[in-house]
């Protein structure tokens, strides 16, 4: 196996023309790969401006923004698997607050980071709008399990 072929090795929905999306984040598949620089400590930061779920009591379309910004360790999440994560919430019914804590675990679960922030901004129902954050550091968390 060359060099190439080993670091990218079980990458499974990148190189495939993906039209099944997952319909719960139950189903997603997050995949990672390695880290070429771990010596170093920086920050990768994804935004998809387009997320959707369901209100669990409505089942009405809640809008928003995830960010997610983390310090990787030994590995990296690969974005493909990331976008077809998040769009399984499309038809999931779940609260705001529980989005972005489940991004989180989810999130910190198959990385590992150093460090992991998750925001979501969501568009207003009702004439509220709701900005929740949630963290992980490892050195205060300790590993997942």
């Amino acid at each position: 196996m060359s060099e190439k072929e080993d670091y990218l090795k079980g990458l499974s929905l990148l190189s495939k023309n993906e039209s099944n999306y997952p319909t719960s984040p139950d189903e997603a598949q997050l995949e990672s790969f390695e880290n070429r620089f771990q010596g170093r400590d920086y920050e990768i930061t994804f935004e998809c401006p387009e997320f959707t779920s369901l209100c669990p009591v409505t089942g009405q379309p809640d809008f928003g923004t995830i960010y997610i910004t983390y310090t990787p360790d030994k590995k990296c999440i690969e974005s493909k698997s990331l976008k077809l994560y998040l769009f399984s919430y499309r038809t999931f019914q779940t609260f705001h607050e529980e989005v972005v804590n489940r991004v989180l675990n989810d999130f910190v679960k198959i990385c590992e980071p150093k460090h992991c922030t998750v925001y979501g901004d969501f568009c207003p129902r009702g004439g509220i709008s709701l900005k929740i954050t949630a963290e992980y550091d490892r050195e205060i968390d300790g590993l997942p399990e």
